[in-house]
C-alpha cells in the first residue's frame, strides 16, 4: 500500500510546531465521522519512547516523528484495520479504545467517548511503530462500534418510546 511521505525536519521543535499546527487547532474527523481531539501534551506521548523499555518516555524518536503525518492518513483511511485496544486493568479488550492500522506496523490509538449533545467523539491517545507488538494488536477483536458503551447508549437514546 502507498505510504504517506515521511516528514523530515532538523529539530524536535519543528516537529512539535507541525503537530500543534496539524492536529491541535481543530479536531480531525475520521473516515467514519468521529471527531478526534488532540492536546499539545499528546506530542510527548506519541513522539517520545522509552530508551530503557521501562515505560519512561525519555527519548525523542525520529522514527515516530518522521511519521507524524501518518496519524492523519491512518485516521482518515477507510481501509484501516480497526481493533479493540487493551485495558490493562481488566486484562482484556476495550471496545471504547480503537486502534487503527494501515501502513506497515504503524498504529494510531484513540479513546471513544460521548460529548455534549450525544455526539460520539474521541481523544487521541498515541501513535507509534508497533514492531514488537503488532501481532498482539492484530490478534485483538476487531473494533465494532456496537460493542462500545457510547454507541450502545446513543442507540438506546434514539429508540422510540
Amino acid at each position: 500500500m502507498f505510504h504517506p511521505p515521511k516528514v523530515l525536519y532538523s529539530t524536535e521543535r519543528e516537529y512539535r510546531q507541525h503537530f500543534e499546527r496539524t492536529y491541535c487547532k481543530h479536531p480531525l474527523t475520521t473516515f467514519d465521522g468521529i471527531q478526534v481531539f488532540f492536546k499539545k501534551t499528546d506530542f510527548a506521548h506519541c513522539m517520545y519512547e522509552s530508551s530503557n523499555r521501562d515505560g519512561v518516555k525519555d527519548a525523542f524518536s525520529k522514527e515516530r516523528a518522521e511519521r507524524i503525518d501518518w496519524i492523519k492518513s491512518t485516521l482518515t483511511n477507510p481501509l484501516a484495520d480497526l481493533y479493540e485496544g487493551w485495558d490493562h486493568r481488566t486484562r482484556s479488550g476495550d471496545p471504547d479504545c480503537r486502534v487503527a492500522v494501515v501502513y506497515e506496523d504503524f498504529v494510531v490509538v484513540v479513546r471513544i467517548y460521548m460529548g455534549r449533545n450525544a455526539i460520539i467523539k474521541a481523544n487521541f491517545v498515541t501513535a507509534y511503530v508497533a514492531d514488537n507488538s503488532i501481532a498482539k494488536i492484530r490478534s485483538m477483536p476487531r473494533w465494532d462500534k456496537n460493542k462500545s458503551r457510547w454507541f450502545a447508549m446513543l442507540a438506546q437514546r434514539s429508540k422510540p418510546r
